[in-house]
Protein backbone atom coordinates (compact mmCIF):
# COMPACT_ATOMS: atom_id res chain seq x y z
CA UNK A 1 0.00 0.00 0.00
CA UNK A 2 1.33 3.35 -0.83
CA UNK A 3 0.39 6.78 -0.13
CA UNK A 4 -1.46 8.62 -3.60
CA UNK A 5 -2.66 11.31 -2.08
CA UNK A 6 -3.16 14.61 0.61
CA UNK A 7 -5.43 16.82 0.66
CA UNK A 8 -7.33 19.63 2.70
CA UNK A 9 -11.12 19.98 3.01
CA UNK A 10 -12.61 22.67 4.79
CA UNK A 11 -16.53 22.33 6.30
CA UNK A 12 -18.71 25.13 7.06
CA UNK A 13 -18.70 24.50 10.96
CA UNK A 14 -20.73 27.34 12.90
CA UNK A 15 -19.50 29.88 11.53
CA UNK A 16 -15.95 28.70 11.57
CA UNK A 17 -14.07 26.47 9.00
CA UNK A 18 -13.56 23.12 10.52
CA UNK A 19 -9.79 21.49 8.66
CA UNK A 20 -10.06 18.38 7.74
CA UNK A 21 -7.20 16.81 5.89
CA UNK A 22 -7.70 12.93 4.09
CA UNK A 23 -5.05 10.92 3.21
CA UNK A 24 -5.92 8.49 0.41
CA UNK A 25 -3.70 5.19 -0.81
CA UNK A 26 -4.05 2.90 -4.27
CA UNK A 27 -6.14 0.44 -2.32
CA UNK A 28 -9.12 2.81 -1.90
CA UNK A 29 -8.30 3.18 1.72
CA UNK A 30 -8.80 6.50 3.12
CA UNK A 31 -7.62 8.07 6.65
CA UNK A 32 -9.19 11.35 7.95
CA UNK A 33 -7.42 13.72 10.66
CA UNK A 34 -8.42 17.12 11.91
CA UNK A 35 -6.47 20.30 11.66
CA UNK A 36 -6.06 21.47 15.25
CA UNK A 37 -5.70 25.84 14.18
CA UNK A 38 -8.64 26.90 12.51
CA UNK A 39 -7.67 30.51 11.85
CA UNK A 40 -5.48 30.53 8.59
CA UNK A 41 -7.22 28.16 6.28
CA UNK A 42 -4.75 29.32 3.33
CA UNK A 43 -1.75 28.53 5.48
CA UNK A 44 -2.67 25.59 6.37
CA UNK A 45 -3.23 24.63 2.36
CA UNK A 46 0.09 25.63 2.00
CA UNK A 47 1.36 23.32 4.51
CA UNK A 48 -0.63 20.42 2.78
CA UNK A 49 0.41 20.86 -0.59
CA UNK A 50 4.53 20.61 1.32
CA UNK A 51 3.42 17.25 3.09
CA UNK A 52 1.88 16.26 0.19
CA UNK A 53 5.00 15.93 -1.84
CA UNK A 54 7.10 14.32 1.22
CA UNK A 55 4.33 11.69 1.40
CA UNK A 56 2.94 10.15 -1.80
CA UNK A 57 4.58 7.09 -2.60
CA UNK A 58 5.54 6.22 1.14
CA UNK A 59 3.81 3.01 2.81
CA UNK A 60 1.08 4.67 5.32
CA UNK A 61 1.63 1.99 7.87
CA UNK A 62 5.57 3.58 8.45
CA UNK A 63 3.76 6.36 10.96
CA UNK A 64 6.56 7.16 13.21
CA UNK A 65 9.09 7.09 10.67
CA UNK A 66 6.71 9.47 8.34
CA UNK A 67 6.24 11.99 11.91
CA UNK A 68 10.16 12.65 11.84
CA UNK A 69 10.15 13.31 7.93
CA UNK A 70 7.46 15.38 8.20
CA UNK A 71 9.13 17.37 11.66
CA UNK A 72 12.53 16.97 10.40
CA UNK A 73 12.61 17.43 6.76
CA UNK A 74 13.77 21.97 6.89
CA UNK A 75 16.38 22.40 8.86
CA UNK A 76 14.11 24.86 11.22
CA UNK A 77 11.72 23.24 13.57
CA UNK A 78 8.07 22.72 12.66
CA UNK A 79 6.02 25.44 14.64
CA UNK A 80 2.14 25.38 15.16
CA UNK A 81 1.32 26.28 11.67
CA UNK A 82 2.88 23.25 10.68
CA UNK A 83 2.56 20.99 13.55
CA UNK A 84 -1.51 21.66 13.18
CA UNK A 85 -1.08 20.42 9.82
CA UNK A 86 0.88 17.15 10.72
CA UNK A 87 -0.88 16.16 13.34
CA UNK A 88 -4.16 16.05 11.42
CA UNK A 89 -2.22 13.55 9.26
CA UNK A 90 -1.08 11.67 11.81
CA UNK A 91 -4.03 10.95 13.12
CA UNK A 92 -5.49 10.25 9.56
CA UNK A 93 -2.72 7.58 9.17
CA UNK A 94 -3.74 6.07 12.09
CA UNK A 95 -6.97 5.87 11.09
CA UNK A 96 -5.99 4.34 8.12
CA UNK A 97 -4.13 1.63 9.81
CA UNK A 98 -7.23 1.04 12.30
CA UNK A 99 -9.00 0.53 9.09
CA UNK A 100 -5.98 -1.77 7.26
CA UNK A 101 -6.42 -3.88 10.60
CA UNK A 102 -10.45 -3.50 11.09
CA UNK A 103 -10.01 -2.63 14.66
CA UNK A 104 -10.16 1.03 16.70
CA UNK A 105 -7.09 3.01 16.71
CA UNK A 106 -6.49 2.17 20.37
CA UNK A 107 -6.34 -1.63 19.60
CA UNK A 108 -3.39 -0.48 17.76
CA UNK A 109 -1.71 1.48 20.53
CA UNK A 110 -1.83 -0.68 23.65
CA UNK A 111 -5.38 -1.83 23.93
CA UNK A 112 -8.26 -0.12 26.63
CA UNK A 113 -6.75 0.83 30.12
CA UNK A 114 -10.50 1.77 30.93
CA UNK A 115 -13.84 1.34 29.91
CA UNK A 116 -15.48 4.86 29.22
CA UNK A 117 -13.28 8.29 28.66
CA UNK A 118 -14.71 11.35 31.46
CA UNK A 119 -15.39 14.33 30.06
CA UNK A 120 -15.86 17.78 31.01
CA UNK A 121 -18.66 20.53 30.20
CA UNK A 122 -18.25 24.03 28.92
CA UNK A 123 -20.35 26.15 31.37
CA UNK A 124 -22.33 28.62 29.08
CA UNK A 125 -23.25 31.88 29.05
CA UNK A 126 -20.24 32.70 29.65
CA UNK A 127 -20.17 36.63 30.86
CA UNK A 128 -19.81 39.19 33.57
CA UNK A 129 -23.17 37.80 35.07
CA UNK A 130 -23.34 35.01 38.17
CA UNK A 131 -26.88 33.70 38.29
CA UNK A 132 -27.14 32.17 34.55
CA UNK A 133 -23.64 30.69 35.14
CA UNK A 134 -25.28 29.09 38.27
CA UNK A 135 -28.62 28.05 36.64
CA UNK A 136 -26.33 26.88 33.94
CA UNK A 137 -24.31 24.41 36.17
CA UNK A 138 -27.08 23.07 38.06
CA UNK A 139 -28.93 22.03 34.06
CA UNK A 140 -25.56 20.44 33.33
CA UNK A 141 -25.56 18.72 36.47
CA UNK A 142 -28.87 17.34 36.23
CA UNK A 143 -28.00 16.08 32.47
CA UNK A 144 -25.24 13.66 34.17
CA UNK A 145 -22.47 16.08 33.60
CA UNK A 146 -19.65 15.76 37.15
CA UNK A 147 -16.88 17.57 35.73
CA UNK A 148 -17.82 21.56 34.68
CA UNK A 149 -15.55 24.19 33.48
CA UNK A 150 -16.07 28.04 33.88
CA UNK A 151 -13.91 30.45 32.73
CA UNK A 152 -12.58 33.72 33.51
CA UNK A 153 -14.96 36.34 31.98
CA UNK A 154 -15.12 39.08 29.54
CA UNK A 155 -17.55 41.70 29.52
CA UNK A 156 -18.25 41.83 25.99
CA UNK A 157 -14.85 42.81 24.29
CA UNK A 158 -13.71 44.36 27.30
CA UNK A 159 -11.15 42.11 29.91
CA UNK A 160 -9.95 44.07 32.95
CA UNK A 161 -7.91 41.10 34.65
CA UNK A 162 -8.34 42.59 37.84
CA UNK A 163 -12.21 42.92 37.20
CA UNK A 164 -12.32 39.23 35.55
CA UNK A 165 -10.52 37.90 38.32
CA UNK A 166 -13.36 39.41 41.14
CA UNK A 167 -16.16 38.00 38.91
CA UNK A 168 -14.17 34.68 38.45
CA UNK A 169 -13.81 33.73 41.86
CA UNK A 170 -17.50 35.36 42.97
CA UNK A 171 -18.83 32.90 40.06
CA UNK A 172 -16.98 29.76 40.79
CA UNK A 173 -17.88 30.09 44.76
CA UNK A 174 -21.22 30.66 43.49
CA UNK A 175 -21.42 27.54 41.57
CA UNK A 176 -19.87 25.05 44.13
CA UNK A 177 -22.21 25.67 47.14
CA UNK A 178 -25.02 25.03 43.84
CA UNK A 179 -23.72 21.67 42.75
CA UNK A 180 -22.16 20.64 45.77
CA UNK A 181 -18.61 18.95 46.80
CA UNK A 182 -19.10 15.41 44.47
CA UNK A 183 -18.75 17.57 41.32
CA UNK A 184 -15.40 18.76 39.79
CA UNK A 185 -15.05 22.20 38.88
CA UNK A 186 -12.59 23.21 36.29
CA UNK A 187 -11.74 27.17 36.05
CA UNK A 188 -10.03 28.53 32.49
CA UNK A 189 -8.01 32.05 32.15
CA UNK A 190 -7.52 31.54 28.21
CA UNK A 191 -3.51 32.54 29.02
CA UNK A 192 -4.87 36.47 30.12
CA UNK A 193 -3.69 36.76 33.64
CA UNK A 194 -0.17 38.37 34.61
CA UNK A 195 1.50 37.10 37.75
CA UNK A 196 -0.09 38.66 40.41
CA UNK A 197 -3.86 38.05 39.65
CA UNK A 198 -3.05 34.66 38.63
CA UNK A 199 -1.92 34.44 42.19
CA UNK A 200 -4.97 35.87 43.84
CA UNK A 201 -7.23 33.93 41.46
CA UNK A 202 -5.91 30.59 42.75
CA UNK A 203 -5.45 31.37 46.20
CA UNK A 204 -9.06 32.75 46.42
CA UNK A 205 -10.02 29.38 45.15
CA UNK A 206 -8.77 27.22 46.87
CA UNK A 207 -11.00 26.42 49.56
CA UNK A 208 -13.84 25.53 47.16
CA UNK A 209 -11.10 22.95 45.47
CA UNK A 210 -10.75 23.35 41.98
CA UNK A 211 -10.16 20.18 40.04
CA UNK A 212 -7.26 22.42 38.02
CA UNK A 213 -6.83 25.64 37.16
CA UNK A 214 -6.19 25.69 33.37
CA UNK A 215 -3.54 28.56 31.62
CA UNK A 216 -3.76 31.20 34.09
CA UNK A 217 -0.59 32.43 32.20
CA UNK A 218 0.53 33.24 28.97
CA UNK A 219 2.71 30.22 27.30
CA UNK A 220 6.07 32.31 26.05
CA UNK A 221 7.35 32.47 29.18
CA UNK A 222 6.65 28.60 30.71
CA UNK A 223 8.94 29.42 33.57
CA UNK A 224 6.98 32.36 35.23
CA UNK A 225 4.97 28.70 36.40
CA UNK A 226 7.56 28.31 38.55
CA UNK A 227 6.61 31.41 41.22
CA UNK A 228 2.67 30.45 40.80
CA UNK A 229 3.55 27.20 41.82
CA UNK A 230 5.16 28.00 45.03
CA UNK A 231 2.75 30.28 46.03
CA UNK A 232 -0.58 28.97 45.70
CA UNK A 233 -1.78 24.83 46.38
CA UNK A 234 -3.86 24.53 43.56
CA UNK A 235 -3.59 21.95 41.05
CA UNK A 236 -2.21 23.35 37.55
CA UNK A 237 -3.08 22.70 33.99
CA UNK A 238 -1.46 24.59 31.06
CA UNK A 239 -0.22 23.37 27.33
CA UNK A 240 -3.17 23.01 24.65
CA UNK A 241 -0.94 26.15 23.07
CA UNK A 242 2.15 23.73 22.76
CA UNK A 243 3.17 22.22 19.32
CA UNK A 244 5.61 19.31 20.70
CA UNK A 245 7.14 16.94 23.21
CA UNK A 246 10.22 19.33 23.27
CA UNK A 247 7.86 22.29 24.71
CA UNK A 248 6.01 20.26 27.54
CA UNK A 249 9.23 19.50 28.55
CA UNK A 250 10.18 22.64 30.63
CA UNK A 251 6.82 21.97 32.10
CA UNK A 252 6.58 18.28 33.45
CA UNK A 253 10.63 17.84 33.84
CA UNK A 254 10.01 20.94 36.27
CA UNK A 255 6.78 19.91 38.10
CA UNK A 256 5.21 22.97 37.41
CA UNK A 257 1.77 21.36 36.21
CA UNK A 258 -0.91 18.69 37.44
CA UNK A 259 -2.53 18.39 34.09
CA UNK A 260 -0.88 18.61 30.85
CA UNK A 261 -3.12 19.98 28.29
CA UNK A 262 -2.37 17.89 25.17
CA UNK A 263 -4.18 18.97 22.11
CA UNK A 264 -4.07 15.95 19.43
CA UNK A 265 -4.42 18.51 16.54
CA UNK A 266 -1.28 20.68 17.51
CA UNK A 267 0.99 18.47 19.27
CA UNK A 268 2.00 16.18 16.25
CA UNK A 269 -0.87 13.71 16.35
CA UNK A 270 -1.13 10.53 18.54
CA UNK A 271 2.42 9.61 17.95
CA UNK A 272 3.67 12.92 19.49
CA UNK A 273 0.83 13.10 22.70
CA UNK A 274 2.01 9.03 23.52
CA UNK A 275 5.53 10.68 24.02
CA UNK A 276 4.57 13.46 25.88
CA UNK A 277 2.04 11.02 28.11
CA UNK A 278 4.90 8.75 28.89
CA UNK A 279 6.98 11.62 29.96
CA UNK A 280 4.02 13.11 31.97
CA UNK A 281 3.74 9.52 33.94
CA UNK A 282 7.26 9.71 35.31
CA UNK A 283 6.19 13.23 36.96
CA UNK A 284 2.57 12.18 38.22
CA UNK A 285 0.68 14.45 35.18
CA UNK A 286 -2.06 13.40 33.65
CA UNK A 287 -3.29 14.27 30.74
CA UNK A 288 -6.24 16.36 30.07
CA UNK A 289 -7.04 16.89 26.84
CA UNK A 290 -8.03 19.92 24.81
CA UNK A 291 -10.79 19.19 22.51
CA UNK A 292 -12.36 22.05 21.41
CA UNK A 293 -13.33 21.26 18.05
CA UNK A 294 -14.97 18.99 15.49
CA UNK A 295 -16.04 15.13 15.53
CA UNK A 296 -12.80 13.73 14.38
CA UNK A 297 -10.70 15.77 16.66
CA UNK A 298 -12.96 14.57 19.68
CA UNK A 299 -13.08 10.72 18.28
CA UNK A 300 -8.99 10.87 17.92
CA UNK A 301 -8.73 12.10 21.31
CA UNK A 302 -11.34 9.15 22.51
CA UNK A 303 -9.29 6.25 20.86
CA UNK A 304 -6.00 7.99 22.40
CA UNK A 305 -7.29 8.50 26.04
CA UNK A 306 -8.77 4.83 26.01
CA UNK A 307 -5.26 3.63 25.58
CA UNK A 308 -4.01 6.60 27.85
CA UNK A 309 -2.82 5.06 31.60
CA UNK A 310 -2.43 8.57 32.80
CA UNK A 311 -5.39 9.88 31.76
CA UNK A 312 -7.13 12.90 33.95
CA UNK A 313 -10.24 13.79 31.46
CA UNK A 314 -11.47 15.33 27.84
CA UNK A 315 -12.49 18.22 27.37
CA UNK A 316 -15.98 17.86 25.13
CA UNK A 317 -19.04 20.53 24.57
CA UNK A 318 -22.43 18.89 24.85
CA UNK A 319 -23.33 16.50 22.00
CA UNK A 320 -24.00 13.37 20.60
CA UNK A 321 -22.09 10.37 22.28
CA UNK A 322 -21.60 11.82 25.80
CA UNK A 323 -23.49 9.56 28.34
CA UNK A 324 -23.85 10.90 31.92
CA UNK A 325 -20.60 12.77 31.46
CA UNK A 326 -18.68 10.22 29.45
CA UNK A 327 -17.63 9.28 25.99
CA UNK A 328 -18.21 5.14 25.65
CA UNK A 329 -16.13 3.00 22.75
CA UNK A 330 -17.42 1.46 19.81
CA UNK A 331 -15.94 -1.18 17.65
CA UNK A 332 -15.53 0.26 14.62
CA UNK A 333 -12.40 0.37 13.15
CA UNK A 334 -9.92 3.79 12.76
CA UNK A 335 -11.36 6.73 14.52
CA UNK A 336 -14.97 5.16 14.14
CA UNK A 337 -16.13 8.11 12.03
CA UNK A 338 -17.97 6.85 8.94
CA UNK A 339 -18.75 10.33 6.89
CA UNK A 340 -18.32 11.10 3.25
CA UNK A 341 -16.59 14.73 4.65
CA UNK A 342 -15.89 15.57 0.87
CA UNK A 343 -19.24 16.04 0.20
CA UNK A 344 -19.80 18.29 2.26
CA UNK A 345 -16.40 20.43 1.48
CA UNK A 346 -16.70 23.88 0.81
CA UNK A 347 -15.03 27.62 0.50
CA UNK A 348 -13.46 28.53 3.35
CA UNK A 349 -16.13 30.82 5.55
CA UNK A 350 -14.69 34.31 5.66
CA UNK A 351 -13.95 35.70 9.78
CA UNK A 352 -11.87 37.59 11.57
CA UNK A 353 -10.79 36.29 15.12
CA UNK A 354 -11.83 38.81 18.12
CA UNK A 355 -10.25 41.31 19.28
CA UNK A 356 -9.87 41.69 23.16
CA UNK A 357 -9.01 44.78 25.02
CA UNK A 358 -8.49 46.27 28.61
CA UNK A 359 -10.56 49.02 29.70
CA UNK A 360 -7.21 51.41 28.47
CA UNK A 361 -7.36 50.06 25.36
CA UNK A 362 -4.48 47.24 25.91
CA UNK A 363 -4.35 43.93 23.38
CA UNK A 364 -5.20 41.26 25.21
CA UNK A 365 -5.70 37.50 24.20
CA UNK A 366 -9.16 35.99 22.82
CA UNK A 367 -10.32 32.33 22.83
CA UNK A 368 -12.80 30.31 21.03
CA UNK A 369 -15.24 31.07 23.91
CA UNK A 370 -15.88 34.87 22.50
CA UNK A 371 -17.14 33.25 19.30
CA UNK A 372 -20.11 31.93 20.86
CA UNK A 373 -20.45 34.82 23.03
CA UNK A 374 -20.99 36.03 19.44
CA UNK A 375 -23.78 33.89 18.77
CA UNK A 376 -21.43 32.20 16.11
Amino acid sequence: MQITDVSLLVIPDGGQNMLLVVVDTDEELYGVGEVGVRTSPEVSRAVVDRMRDLLIGSDPGRIEHLSQVMSRSDFFPADRSTTCVISAIDIALWDLLGKVHDVPVHKLIGGRVRDHVTCYAHVHPEGPDTQPVVDSSRRLVSEGWRYLRLVVPTSGSILEPRQAMRTAITQFHAVREAVGDEIELIIDAHTRLDLPEAVTLCRELEPARPYFVEDPLRCENLDAYRMLRLRTGVPLAAGEQLSSKWEFRALIEGDLIDYARVDLGIVGGITEARKIAGLAETHHVKIATHNPLGPVSAAAALQFNLACPNFGVQEMPPGSGVVNGALVPGDRPGLGIDTDWRAAAADPVPWRTPRVKRLDGTFTNWSLALLRLAGL
